[in-house]
């Protein structure tokens, strides 16, 4: 499974570390994810689905 909500498709964001000099490095900034069970299977599930 790859790091992606199962209900609503939200994925992981790319954004920019930034060092004492300005320099930019790229990073990937994970949604929440959760496994839950859903009608016997496992599923990821991200924490504003489960609150909906």
């Amino acid at each position: 499974m790859s790091r992606k909500c199962s209900i609503c498709k939200r994925r992981s964001l790319n954004a920019n570390s930034r060092s004492h000099s300005n320099i930019a490095t790229k990073k990937r900034q994970y949604i929440n994810l959760q496994t839950k069970k859903i009608d016997g299977k496992k599923t990821k599930i991200c924490v504003s689905c489960i609150k909906k």
